[in-house]
Parts: structure tokens; C-alpha cells; sequence
């Protein structure tokens, strides 16, 4: 999505764990099994729940690709794969990178432009035609070659957050980040305390962090998902996005938290 990202540092957290395959320490869950999309389910703006456009999100060489070969042209069929179970307090780490050319009409924002969504809605309460779930986005950029371009950012659909103790109504904010060019693999890790914080780590350095994601209600989409609990997001579904740009995950996995 085009949206940005923030951070806090609670207590040291190494990123040199996220080189570490999940049968090094056992509590750490494999929510990719690198093998197929068992688990998964995606969901592409204008198109039904399930319905894999063009074999987008596909398995190959022990990777999980977003994969544009079969489109001739893209036309806001924005996509998600949504992991099966919903979660509340976790670390979730992932490998990703960027390859190859963004498919013809993907917008500008969109080069080398992927997501993880976190205290997302299910794929099954979307609108058919809505592009973006309702969640609090961790934005994964790669860079052009030549300027400075920030990953680990955030971005807002249906959602706003605290920073400094001020509600943020913006939809993307930059995390501090060092820009990744090239092919390279990036290691990235999401902190999620239920209701309270969130922070973003890319290589092993805190890059953003903020309290108190929420609902926002001022959005279309997420007035139908506040209920009687307040606008407050304490929990959620975990995503990947599909915005035009090829882009590979070799690593998708999480370790619960106590709440």
C-alpha cells in the first residue's frame, strides 16, 4: 500500500534470531511451510474469497512468491493472503525481497512495495470491491538503486495510532530505516502487544514504534467493524499484500506473547 511506519525499544531485541531457521528454537512457528499455501487464503479487490488471480501468490524453490508472469496488465486488483488464525500479542519476523519489473499499469507507489497487515479484518468480512483490509500495515520497501527510500514504515487502511502520545490520523508515517536496493533478502520483524504497541524492526534495529492501533471512524470500511468492544484493536489476521511488484517471502513466522 503506499502508506509509512514507527517504533519503540522495550527491551534488546536481536534481529540475528531472524537468520535462525524456526527448528532453533522450537516456540517460534512456522506460519509458511515452504512448500505450499496451506493455511493461507487470498482475497483480490473485485474478486470472490479464495480466488487466486492469475496464480499470483504461488510456492516455488522453497519460497512463497507474489508472482505477476501470467498478468499482461494491472488494474487495481490489489490482493491479500491472509494466514488462517487470527492473532493478539506476538513477534512475527519474515525474510523478504523484491525481484524482477512491476507489471504494466501498476502505480508508481507500487515499485518494489509489499506489506505484512497486522489486527487485520478476516478476508470473508471485505467488501468484494474494497482494496485494502482494515489493519495496521508494516510497509516493506526496496529501493530504486539510487535514492533513499525507508522500509519498515507505516500506513493506516480504516485505522489511526498513537505516536508521542497524540492520535495520528495521517495514512503513512517513515520509519528511520536504512534503504535495502537490489535483489537482497531484508529481515524484518513486527513486535504486536495486543492494544498497546506495536514496533517495527528491520535487520535487528528498532525503526518505528506506536501505542493504541484503533479503528477509525471516519472509514466506510471500518465503521461496519466497530462493535460494542469500541474502536480499540486488540487482535487480528496477518496478511501479505499483492500491489504489482514481484516479491518473495522465504520466511513467514511467529512467536507468541503472553497478553
Amino acid at each position: 500500500m503506499k502508506r509509512s511506519a514507527l517504533l519503540w525499544l522495550w527491551i534488546p531485541l536481536s534481529l540475528s534470531c531472524a537468520s535462525s531457521t524456526a527448528s532453533d528454537d522450537p516456540a517460534w512457528i512456522p506460519l509458511f511451510d515452504g512448500e505450499s499455501l496451506e493455511g493461507w487464503t487470498p482475497k483480490f479487490t473485485g474478486y470472490e474469497v479464495g480466488e487466486n488471480v492469475h496464480d499470483t501468490f504461488r510456492v516455488a524453490d522453497g519460497v512463497l512468491r507474489v508472482d505477476y508472469s501470467n498478468w499482461d496488465a494491472f488494474d487495481g486488483e490489489f490482493g491479500h493472503l491472509f494466514y488462517e488464525r487470527e492473532f493478539s500479542s506476538y513477534r512475527l519476523r519474515v525474510e523478504y525481497r523484491f525481484i524482477g519489473e512491476q507489471v504494466p499499469g501498476g502505480p508508481g507507489w507500487a515499485y518494489r512495495n509489499n506489506g505484512v497487515m497486522v489486527h487485520g479484518q478476516t478476508p470473508e468480512s471485505m467488501g468484494k470491491d474494497q482494496e485494502f483490509p482494515v489493519s495496521i500495515e508494516v510497509q516493506l520497501l526496496g529501493g530504486n538503486g539510487t535514492d533513499a527510500r525507508h522500509t519498515g514504515n507505516l500506513c493506516t487502511p480504516g485505522t489511526n495510532v498513537v505516536i508521542d502520545g497524540v492520535l495520528v490520523t495521517r495514512h503513512c508515517t517513515d520509519s528511520n530505516s536504512k534503504t535495502y536496493h537490489g535483489d537482497r533478502w531484508v529481515a524484518a520483524e513486527i513486535e504486536v502487544r495486543g492494544g498497546e504497541s506495536i514496533r517495527h524492526f528491520i535487520e535487528g534495529e528498532l525503526v518505528l514504534e506506536y501505542a493504541a492501533p484503533q479503528l477509525d471512524d471516519r472509514d466506510a470500511d471500518a465503521q461496519r467493524l466497530i462493535g460494542p468492544a469500541g474502536k480499540l484493536l486488540t487482535r487480528g489476521t496477518i496478511s501479505i499484500q499483492a500491489e504489482s511488484h514481484p516479491c518473495e517471502f522465504r520466511r513467514i513466522e511467529l512467536l507468541v506473547l503472553e497478553d
